[in-house]
């Protein structure tokens, strides 16, 4: 594929990544706006959220084969048309089991999304050029964290709700078209079975696993619902992995991938990444909201430090990868996310937004540097015939970061918080729903005008914050001894199968 147009291809997934990515973000910011709008509960609002993950986790694999068997071009355009009715289905839905349906529906869509364009950058851009390329990518799914609530804020303050769905329309029509003209077509030279078996043990484990993860933060960790879904999770992940032994060269996923370092250490270390940053990310709005007292929109606009230093970490990850290789690139990264929560620590009920404002850059910076260059690293072992499937897989890994970090870092938050209540004197009502939440600590105090209970709900919450943050801390120390004792310092340059032409009739292919 010519050298230009490469880079004009992939302005088209950077676009592709952005329409998908906002609707996720927004959902974070609209909940209290669907809740009375459909009349939905506490639980119903918590599968809103979820039925988009366990959809997502359950077809990045499928979406992935399918690429590399059909034409990764041609599903890529299939799963923009699914998010665009899902999207419309969300903006219409009258009644909560519709919504969930509706969020299904776009989770499937991302699900083919996301492998099909992190394959598309391993297969139309050299081991040199790649570092760049996933910059430019990372960049594009690191805009729409701040972009979406901010965005989405403003909409559900002056228009309709539905609007902070229909409102991407556009955008996905625009990037359809960028797809179809500038993207070329590519598929496994070797076309891969379908493998019914591996596809149901795979994706049935990755949604049973992300439901128990999804049931841990809602109800604790020895809720039948947690324990069940992960056990249940794993055994039917082990079954896979043995089928997949079995059938050999017929396998749905290379098993010769995982003794690749750079692909087995780089899709491990990203996920740790993304687990530790996901923390910060999860928590940083409750802050704002329920500690400054700022609102849904206020709370997206205090997210730009944090858009800032994710854009100078990811945009120069490659050059700095260049210079010094990934393992340094990477354990400069993580240091510097180290660095971003132990200055978090230093948070207090009547800090201000500056102190905010430098852990949220320092650790964009660092997460943007880590996580590219990891994403990198994976990528520089994929080759053109199983590109789709290998980017499937580092992607299902990185997904499971974020239900495991809100389950896992979620408890250490809410358990911080519950602890450091008192609550003396206060009616055993009033008092349990203050245990429930800090956002209902904030109305209750509110409601009975008590500064003294709002200080002590704030402070409460503060402590939790500092907990997650040392937890976040020490498994970022991990990926630090993991990144220095496996990740290899530069990437190997990786042969690839002579691909066959490309449908639009530009070249494709791996050097």
């Amino acid at each position: 594929m010519a050298g230009v147009r490469r880079w004009w291809a992939l302005g088209a997934l950077s676009l592709v990544v952005l329409a998908v990515a906002l609707p996720a973000t927004i959902l974070s910011v609209a909940l209290p706006t669907l809740a009375p709008a459909l009349g939905a509960d506490a639980s119903e609002l918590q599968w809103f959220v979820s039925a988009y993950t366990l959809v997502l986790a359950a077809g990045v694999l499928p979406g992935g084969l399918l690429g590399d068997r059909f034409g990764r071009k041609k599903v890529l355009v299939l799963a923009l048309l699914i998010y665009a009715v899902g999207s419309v289905l969300a903006a219409t839905a009258k009644n909560p089991a519709m919504f969930i349906a509706a969020q299904a529906v776009l989770g499937l869509g991302a699900a083919f999304v996301i492998p099909l364009v992190l394959s598309g950058l391993a297969v139309m851009f050299t081991a040199e050029e790649r570092p760049r390329a996933v910059g430019i990518w990372a960049a594009a799914n690191f805009l729409a964290l701040p972009l979406g609530p901010i965005v989405g804020g403003w909409v559900l303050s002056n228009l309709w709700w539905g609007w902070v769905f229909l409102m991407n329309l556009p955008v996905l029509a625009l990037a359809l078209v960028a797809v179809m003209v500038l993207l070329p077509e590519s598929r496994s030279p070797r076309r891969p079975s379908l493998d019914p078996f591996g596809i149901a043990t795979s994706s049935t484990g990755l949604a049973v696993l992300t439901f128990g993860m999804v049931k841990a933060g809602q109800d604790g960790w020895d809720s039948a619902g947690s324990l069940g879904g992960i056990i249940g999770g794993l055994v039917l992940l082990a079954a896979f992995g043995w089928w997949e032994k079995a059938r050999g060269t017929r396998a749905l996923i290379d098993l010769t991938l995982f003794a690749n370092k750079r692909f087995l250490w780089g899709t491990i270390i990203a996920g740790l990444g993304t687990f530790a940053f996901f923390g910060m990310l999860f928590a940083a709005p409750q802050y704002f909201q329920a500690v400054l007292g700022t609102d849904a929109m206020g709370s997206g606009v205090r997210l730009l430090p944090l858009l800032g230093g994710m854009m100078v970490g990811a945009g120069g990850a490659d050059r700095l990868a260049a210079r010094v290789g990934a393992k340094i690139t990477v354990t400069l990264g993580f240091l510097i996310l180290i660095g971003a929560l132990v200055v978090l620590t230093a948070t207090t009920a009547t800090s201000g937004y500056g102190l905010a404002a430098t852990w949220l850059a320092l650790g964009g910076l660092g997460a943007g540097l880590a996580l590219a260059t990891a994403a990198s690293a994976a990528l520089s072992a994929i080759t053109e015939d199983r590109a789709g499937v290998a980017s499937a897989l580092n992607q299902a890994v990185q997904k499971l970061g974020g239900p495991l970090a809100a389950a896992i870092l979620g408890s250490v938050l809410n358990a911080g918080y519950a602890d450091n209540l008192t609550l003396t004197g206060l009616p055993a009502q009033a008092a349990d729903a203050v245990r429930d939440s800090v956002f209902a600590g904030v109305a209750v105090a509110d409601q009975l005008g008590s500064a003294a209970l709002l200080t002590e709900v704030r402070t409460a919450f503060v402590d939790g914050l500092v907990q997650l943050a040392w937890v976040g801390a020490a498994v970022t120390v991990a990926g630090v001894v993991l990144t220095l004792l496996f990740l290899p310092a530069r990437a190997t340059r990786v042969a690839a199968t002579a691909p066959e032409p490309a449908e639009s009739g530009h070249d494709v292919a791996i050097r």
